[in-house]
C-alpha cells in the first residue's frame, strides 16, 4: 500500500478479467512504457490465496513487481530480496457483464464489489461538493468519491431530493438478486452522497435499507454507511431491523481537524452532534456494532503539517475515546494527491500508520471490542488492516 507496484507485462495481463482499477497506471517521465499510451489498465485489488486483500497503487519507483501469467499463476516479487508471494487478483464478477431486463448494464446500476462486500450506492453525488450558504464548497478536503458526475444521471439522482427513482430501485434489486445468486457476497454496505439536511439524508437511507431488504431478506448482513443521523431517524432505522451495523464517518479526530478537513460536516451537523449520534447508535445497536471510517494520514498533508508522531498519537487518543464509547473506528490509508511517491513522505506515512495500527489494536483489547465479521473481514478490508492484525494475533 505504501510502495505501490510498478508496471510489468504480467500486471497488464492480470488486468484481463480482473476488477478494473478506478485509476489507470500512469507511467512516470522516463519510465519504460510498453503500451506507448502513457497509461495502462491494471487490476484494482491484489490478494493472497487466503483472501487477504490490498488495493493496488501504481508506482514506477516501487521495488515490487508482478511476474507470471494466468496459466502458471502470478507472483508478487520484491527486488530487495525474499521469496515470491503467490497472488491473485479480484475478478470482475459475471453479473457485472450482464444487463437488466430493460437493457442497462448491471455494472451501472449502483452496485460495486470489494471482493466479498457488495457496496450499494444509488445516490453517489454528494451535496457537500456544492457551495452552501457561506458561498464556499462544503466538501471534505480529501474526497473525490462524491463529486457529482455521470453516475448521478444514470441513476436519476438529484442532489437536493430525498427520493430515488423507482426505476433505479428496480434495476438495483434485479442486479442484487443476480449478484447474490452468483455467490460470494458476505457483507452489504449502503453508502451515498451526504445532504446538507441530515434528516433528509436519514429518510433516504431508511427507504434504501427497506428496498435492499426486499431482495436480501436477511440472508446477508447489511450495514448503513450514512452520515450522522438525528435520534428519531436512528430509532426508526433500528426498529425496522433493516441494517445490522451502522457506520457514520467522522473521518478525523479533534474538533479543529474536523472543521478544517470536513467543513460541510462541521457547518451542517457539527462535531459534537456527530459524536452524540455515534453514542446514540451504540445505545441501540450495542457496543461493537457502531463504526466510524477515519482517514489515516491526512494530518501529514502540507495544510495540516503535523509531525507523524504527533499525528499518530492524536489518532490513537481518538481511537481510545471512541472505543470507550463503544464505537469502532476503521482507518483507511490516505494516499496524498501531491507528491504521493516522495520517499520521505511515504516513510513518514508508513511510520504513522504502523504506530496507529498497533496503538489501536491495544485499545480494542483493553475495551473488549473486535471488528464484527458481519461488518468487514480480511477479504474486503483493502485499505484497512484491523482485520489482518486481529487474524495474525489470533493465529
Amino acid at each position: 500500500m505504501f510502495d505501490g507496484i510498478r508496471y510489468t507485462d504480467a500486471l497488464g495481463l492480470a488486468a484481463d478479467g480482473a476488477f478494473p482499477n478506478w485509476y489507470p497506471y500512469r507511467f512516470a517521465p522516463g519510465e519504460p512504457d510498453p503500451t506507448g499510451r502513457g497509461q495502462a489498465q491494471i487490476p484494482y485489488l491484489i490478494g493472497t490465496p487466503d483472501g487477504t486483500t490490498a488495493r493496488i497503487k501504481g508506482s514506477g519507483a516501487s521495488p515490487w513487481h508482478v511476474a507470471g501469467n494466468r496459466a502458471a499463476g502470478f507472483t508478487l516479487n520484491d527486488d530487495r530480496g525474499g521469496e515470491p508471494i503467490a497472488v491473485e487478483f479480484a475478478p470482475l464478477p459475471h453479473w457485472m457483464r450482464r444487463t437488466t431486463s430493460d437493457g442497462v448494464s448491471m455494472a451501472q446500476t449502483g452496485i460495486s464489489l470489494h471482493c466479498d462486500m457488495a457496496v450499494i450506492n444509488l445516490a453517489p453525488g454528494c451535496q457537500y461538493f456544492e457551495k452552501d450558504e457561506t458561498g464556499t464548497s462544503a466538501r471534505c478536503t480529501f474526497c473525490t468519491y462524491g463529486a457529482p458526475d455521470a453516475r448521478m444521471t444514470a441513476l436519476g439522482q438529484h442532489l437536493t431530493r430525498v427520493e430515488i427513482p423507482e426505476i433505479t430501485y428496480r434495476r438495483m434489486r434485479e442486479t442484487l438478486a443476480a449478484a447474490l445468486d452468483e455467490g460470494g457476497i458476505r457483507h452489504i454496505y449502503l453508502v451515498g452522497g451526504s445532504m446538507f439536511d441530515w434528516r433528509a439524508e436519514g429518510e433516504r437511507y431508511l427507504e434504501l435499507a427497506r428496498r435492499v431488504q426486499e431482495t436480501v431478506q436477511g440472508r446477508v448482513p447489511v450495514s448503513c454507511g450514512s452520515g450522522a443521523l438525528p435520534d428519531d431517524i436512528l430509532a426508526r432505522l433500528h426498529r425496522e431491523g433493516t441494517v445490522q451495523q451502522v457506520c457514520f464517518n467522522l473521518e478525523v479526530w479533534s474538533k479543529a481537524l474536523f472543521a478544517a478537513v470536513c467543513p460541510g460536516k462541521e457547518r451542517h451537523v457539527g462535531y459534537e452532534r456527530w459524536i452524540a449520534s455515534l453514542e446514540r447508535a451504540v445505545s441501540l445497536w450495542g457496543r461493537g456494532r457502531v463504526y466510524s471510517a477515519m482517514v489515516a494520514g491526512i494530518e501529514l498533508a502540507p495544510e495540516h503539517a503535523m509531525p507523524w508522531r504527533d499525528a499518530a498519537d492524536l489518532a490513537i487518543a481518538g481511537a481510545e475515546d471512541l472505543c470507550a464509547r463503544g464505537v469502532l473506528p476503521i482507518y483507511s490509508l490516505y494516499w496524498p494527491f501531491g507528491g504521493k511517491d516522495h520517499p520521505e513522505g511515504m516513510a513518514d506515512l508508513k511510520a504513522y500508520f504502523t504506530r496507529l495500527a498497533l496503538g489501536y489494536r491495544a485499545a480494542r483489547e483493553r475495551y473488549g471490542l473486535a471488528i464484527s465479521d458481519d461488518f468487514m473481514c480480511h477479504r474486503c478490508a483493502y485499505m484497512q488492516i484491523e482485520c489482518d492484525i486481529d487474524r495474525a494475533s489470533a493465529a
